[in-house]
């Protein structure tokens, strides 16, 4: 299961939009055992809202519980290619180079993505609900 920035920044922040489903999900993940992947990208950019929006002092929390909760893993130079080509493919789509570069990861590594983000189906990529 890779996981999109969106459910990570949900969980931490108690009022965004899906809080509530993402602690829903990550009981649901537990429960099926499954192991949650975060792709650096995802990582970084989760970290970087965390940061901005709740402080420091929460980014840093939130970054102590991925490292020591999730497997941390890097995009392979032709997930950011492929990635840079599915955004100029969906040229009339908002799709970030961050959500591109994931659903590329998950193609490879034959996992679904957890998101909330529509652009995920848009480009055809493995979702986890």
């Amino acid at each position: 299961m890779l996981a999109d920035t969106g459910p990570l920044y949900a969980a931490r922040d108690p009022d965004d939009t899906h809080h509530e489903r993402s602690q829903r999900d990550l009981d649901c993940l537990e429960a099926q055992n499954l192991k949650v992947v975060v792709p650096y990208p995802a990582l970084l950019e989760s970290y970087s809202l965390v940061m901005r929006k709740l402080g420091n002092s929460e980014a840093h929390d939130f970054l102590v519980q991925v490292v020591s909760t999730a497997i941390l893993e890097n995009a392979a130079i032709e997930d950011y290619q492929e990635a840079c080509t599915t955004v100029l493919l969906y040229s009339d789509q908002d799709i970030s180079l961050f959500d591109a570069v994931i659903a590329e990861m998950g193609a490879r590594l034959e996992a679904q993505v957890w998101t909330y983000d529509h652009h995920f189906d848009t480009i055809g990529a493995g979702v986890w609900r």
